[in-house]
């Protein structure tokens, strides 16, 4: 299944969230970078990775049997790993990447884990955690949360860890933090991760390529028009920079940035007069 990746992304955007495939979705969005991905090649792979998982599980009697038995199969019988040597290499996005060489960063292992389960017909979710993508394993009377980088269940004493040393001592964990993550949440986490890696490498026709996907997936994402605004500025498409700024200062005229954005604003309108 060879696709149009933009056309696609545009007709997933418009599904309701419950709709969306996260699977193939993330596909779609690798597939911009490989445009011959053939993305019901790698559907199966999934596929026969949970055929090969029920086989390999056995009838467990409770929820904590069921998660540890999914644990071995993929993190040690199919090797699935976190990529600890090269967390910010763009692969680790790239969901084709991940079932090919079996390393990846939490979100894309916690897609293909989701996936594996799901073809189950076990109830497993994304948790959009602040700093490290995690899941949540649901089953009757409890919830087990796992940590698909390290491929282990995680206590909630040691989430409690993790938010303070990413967020700040100040700050509780609340019951919000660890809430199930939407669709366009993966889509679009996945898209801020490769967004960062670009931005570093300064690569900025790429940066603009995440941004518009992200704004396709949730068009009220103020601080992503500020973005892709300044990122237009970098690539001297002052029309475009100035546009975006603009959005950004109607939905954030308060922002703590909205007085640098409004400067910059004002040197891109000069920069665009002196053009034209």
């Amino acid at each position: 299944m060879f696709i149009n990746s933009q056309a696609r992304m545009k007709e997933l955007s418009q599904m309701p969230d419950h709709e969306i495939n996260v699977v193939e979705a993330a596909l779609v969005i690798a597939s911009e970078t490989y445009p011959d991905l053939d993305i019901a090649q790698y559907l199966t792979k999934v596929e026969q990775l949970a055929e090969e998982a029920e086989n390999y599980m056995q009838p467990a009697l409770n929820l904590a049997e069921r998660v540890s038995q999914m644990n071995e199969f993929l993190f040690v019988a199919k090797e699935f790993v976190g990529n600890d040597d090269d967390y910010y290499d763009p692969r680790n996005s790239f969901l084709n990447e991940v079932l090919d060489r079996k390393t990846g960063i939490p979100i894309t292992l916690a897609i293909v884990y989701i996936g594996v389960a799901q073809h189950l017909g076990e109830s497993v979710y994304g948790i959009n955690f602040p700093g490290h993508f995690l899941m949540k394993w649901v089953g009757v009377a409890e919830e087990i949360l796992i940590d698909p980088f390290f491929g282990k269940v995680i206590s909630l004493e040691e989430c409690e860890q993790k938010f303070a040393a990413f967020i700040g001592k100040d700050m509780r964990l609340e019951a919000k933090h660890l809430r199930k993550a939407s669709s366009r949440d993966i889509l679009i986490r996945i898209l801020r991760n490769l967004k960062g890696v670009y931005l570093q490498k300064q690569r900025f026709e790429d940066v603009l390529s995440c941004s518009h996907r992200i704004l396709l997936l949730n068009p009220d994402l103020s601080m992503e028009y500020r973005d892709r605004g300044l990122v237009y500025y970098q690539l001297e498409c002052f029309q475009e920079a100035a546009a975006d700024l603009e959005a950004f200062l109607q939905m954030e005229p308060s922002d703590v940035s909205s007085k640098l954005v409004r400067n910059q604003l004002e040197t891109i309108r000069s920069q665009a007069r002196r053009v034209n």
